[in-house]
């Protein structure tokens, strides 16, 4: 193992959770997370990685894809999402807890930290590679008594429930059946939920009949081996621009092969932010308001080609209606050129709606700005509820569930 000399890991692993703290992206604390961030050794759990890598904020790969375009087949999550999904869990000392996903086993071991020796921790995935690592990792780390199992996360693991708390580190597309029979009533799932092209960490509170938010972060991982449920393809002959969509949406992606040499209709709000402030929120507010609400990506060679920027070219939501699309621009405001650099947000459209679909971004835009930190609420049904049980909001259908997302 290699150390960075006169530097103790236990210094370092302080110093990263006091970082975590300090830069509060989430606004969530819980003090036993932090206690237990500052017991259990994450190195210990990453025998090949050096010490100062293993203490940095960001994920570590255990397992490679041996598709060279594809992302790798397990990591080690970056440890300030570890820390906020931990405090969205809420776990209580003596809680049965389901992990789908197991990694390095590090996750499991905050687990058992939180839950306590009268808890139960049981880890799983797909992967008997990943499992035997895991296996391994705790076993050697004095984390003998969590469960490792080799199977689909997806079915769960009846045998050992009911439980009290279900966490996936795992990006899910659909909530599984499995899952609701074998959280209890009154337990919590925190999921890294994707739906509209857009990925958060949703925990919900397990009632009756359904499953409901109150927490939903900005979060990103490997999607679960075995749900395909997103879309996607180029819009152009050149391969530049790719768009993501759900298998629930009425796109047809042959209307749209020539949509970028369409007229094109710019629309600006007087809406701004800074260069670090976060304007995701106005991609929630999309996903809640039009159905439609998409992910589009485009090259750099796009832009050169004369591609109107998108807001983030890895990743801006869209709007898609027939032969026409919308989506979020940005573009640097002409006020004070010598202070701090302000932005102001926008939508850029093509096609014969494509200034309609723009206006309607603005309009999310607008309703976004007043209140930038609100949250969804994202309520589950099983997939048999009808309408006329499901609360207001933009219903998503999957096969296993039914999502309202509201305001």
């Amino acid at each position: 193992m290699n150390t960075i000399p006169g530097t103790a890991p236990e210094d370092l692993r302080n110093r990263l959770v006091d970082a975590i703290l300090q830069e509060d992206v989430s606004g969530l604390r819980d003090a036993g997370v932090e206690t237990a961030m500052r017991t259990v050794a994450r190195h210990a759990f990453l025998p090949d990685t050096a010490v100062e890598e293993a203490y940095a904020n960001k994920s570590v790969t255990i397992k490679e894809n041996p598709d060279d375009d594809a992302l790798p087949l397990s990591c080690a999550s970056q440890p300030d999402v570890v820390h906020f999904m931990l405090v969205q869990l809420a776990v209580r000392e003596g809680d049965n807890i389901f992990e789908i996903g197991a990694g390095t086993g590090y996750n499991a071991a905050l687990l058992k930290h939180l839950t306590g020796k009268s808890g139960q921790v049981t880890t799983c995935d797909i992967d008997p590679d990943v499992t035997a690592y895991t296996r391994r990792m705790l076993d050697t780390n004095g984390y003998e008594d969590v469960r490792v199992v080799t199977r689909d996360g997806a079915l769960g693991a009846s045998r050992f429930s009911p439980y009290d708390r279900m966490i996936a580190t795992v990006g899910m597309w659909d909530l599984p059946d499995a899952w609701w029979d074998q959280l209890a009533v009154g337990g919590r799932l925190v999921v890294p939920l994707r739906w509209r092209g857009l990925s958060r960490a949703v925990a919900f509170q397990r009632e009756e009949k359904v499953m409901r938010s109150d927490s939903v972060k900005m979060c990103g991982f490997l999607p679960v081996i075995g749900q395909d449920g997103e879309q996607n393809d180029y819009i152009d002959d050149d391969r530049l621009v790719r768009l993501y969509w759900d298998e629930d949406q009425s796109i047809a992606l042959a209307l749209l092969r020539d949509v970028l040499t369409r007229p094109k209709s710019v629309a600006w709000t007087d809406v701004t932010v800074g260069p670090v402030e976060s304007f995701d929120g106005v991609w929630l507010r999309l996903s809640a308001t039009e159905r439609t609400t998409c992910r589009i990506t485009a090259k750099p060679a796009a832009m050169k080609a004369g591609l109107h920027r998108p807001a983030s070219p890895a990743l801006s939501p869209a709007l898609v209606e027939a032969d026409s699309l919308a989506y979020l621009a940005l573009e640097r405001t002409a006020e004070d050129p010598e202070g701090e650099p302000r932005f102001r947000l926008g939508a850029v459209g093509y096609g014969a709606a494509g200034a309609d679909l723009a206006e309607r971004i603005c309009a999310q835009i607008h309703a976004w700005n007043p209140a930038r930190t609100a949250e969804p609420v994202v309520t589950a049904y099983s997939a048999d509820t009808p309408d006329s049980d499901l609360a207001n909001g933009a219903v998503i259908d999957r096969p296993s569930v039914r999502l309202v997302i509201a305001y």
